[in-house]
């Protein structure tokens, strides 16, 4: 049976900071560097109260326990919102924007307005509430790693349902990554319509 493991230096990182700013709220994005797919964000307001087995950064967590945390996460929260920025806006805006803009949308989707914002990374979106950015911060602090994994499990189980409509790209398989097979299937099909034409250039050439 797999031991139990508590990361309590991400809580004791967001009680800390509660002190001041009691209605704390982490924020962290999924899928900026992929070929395919709409990026994710996700807000995740917890409280003092909560303790989450196993919540840490979820890239160092199994797609199990990833499935397991993301439903005790939406249970427990105080607020919670995921959201997205499409991939006609990637292409219009360029990531960055686009994962700035659907950090905006799910902090405004809270229905509870923070104190303080905490966004993985080194840059912020524009915002109506204090934030600041956390460097590495879903390995630092709770909510942002709940946010980390609620935006994480979100946009793999959309890509799995991209993966139907185009099977034919292995879409279940890397999610949408750069990887030898993604690129193989490129080379083979061309882009879909849930490609980002942006980042083909190197692989496709010019594909508008």
């Amino acid at each position: 049976m797999e031991k139990i493991v508590l990361h309590k230096e991400l809580f004791e990182y967001d009680s800390s900071l509660r002190t001041t700013s009691p209605i704390l709220c982490g924020v962290d994005e999924a899928g900026r560097g992929p070929l395919a797919g709409d990026v994710y964000a996700a807000a995740v307001i917890l409280n003092d109260s909560i303790l989450i087995d196993y919540l840490n950064d979820s890239k160092k967590i199994s797609e199990k326990i990833r499935e397991k945390l993301y439903d005790e996460i939406i249970e427990k929260a105080d607020a919670y919102c995921i959201a997205t920025a499409s991939v006609e806006e990637i292409d219009r805006l360029n990531i960055l924007q686009a994962t700035m803009l659907a950090m905006k949308r799910a902090v405004e989707g809270l229905g509870i307005k923070p104190e303080l914002v905490l966004i993985d990374g080194n840059r912020l979106p524009e915002l109506e509430c204090p934030a600041q950015y956390l460097v590495k911060g879903d390995a630092k602090s709770a909510s942002i790693a709940a946010a980390s994994v609620l935006a994480k499990v979100a946009r793999d189980r959309y890509m799995k349902d991209i993966a139907e409509k185009y099977p034919e790209y292995c879409f279940e398989q890397h999610k949408g990554y750069g990887t030898k097979l993604h690129r193989e299937m490129l080379q083979k099909y061309g882009a879909s319509k849930i490609h980002r034409k942006t980042f083909l250039k190197k692989i496709l050439g010019d594909t508008k």
